[in-house]
């Protein structure tokens, strides 16, 4: 292996590793709205929210684990990120993990478009690339739905 594929195989698990940190942002905002929610929205966040997020969030640290063994490089731990404070408000909170959803959207889009996995890659990085952002993709949306009911 040249200097330079070893190279791009690293810079690739490095930028996989930011959106898995990332979708670790939004689990905690969503974690910490949900604990300030009614029972019904609570469940209904957990269910379109935190769920989805969590099967990315796995998701994208097996593809990062994967993709690390089958080119010998080294893996990474990830943790979960820190709480938030109970100062913030649940508009907030969702705010939050909206916006960290979309940083790990815009990283493996931009990871995509670059074509790095398809030239130092392999077809199972390339699958579960796509698999996170489908998870991730309508989480948005359904943010701001569980938001508007919020408060009313």
């Amino acid at each position: 292996m040249t200097y330079v594929s070893a190279q791009a195989r690293q810079e690739l698990l490095d930028a996989l590793a930011e959106a898995v940190d990332s979708i670790a942002e939004a689990l905690a905002s969503l974690t910490a709205a949900y604990e300030l929610l009614d029972e019904g929205t609570a469940d209904r966040l957990e269910a379109e929210l935190f769920r989805p997020a969590q099967a990315a969030y796995g998701r994208a640290k097996r593809t990062h684990a994967g993709f690390a063994e089958r080119f010998g490089l080294a893996g990474r731990a990830f943790s979960a990120a820190p709480a938030h404070t109970a100062s913030r408000s649940v508009h907030e909170l969702l705010d939050d993990a909206v916006d960290a959803v979309g940083e790990a959207d815009d990283d493996l889009g931009t990871l995509q478009d670059s074509m790095m996995p398809v030239e130092v890659g392999d077809a199972e990085l390339r699958a579960g690339l796509s698999e996170v952002r489908r998870l991730i993709g309508d989480l948005p949306a359904r943010a701001h739905e569980i938001a508007r009911i919020v408060g009313r």
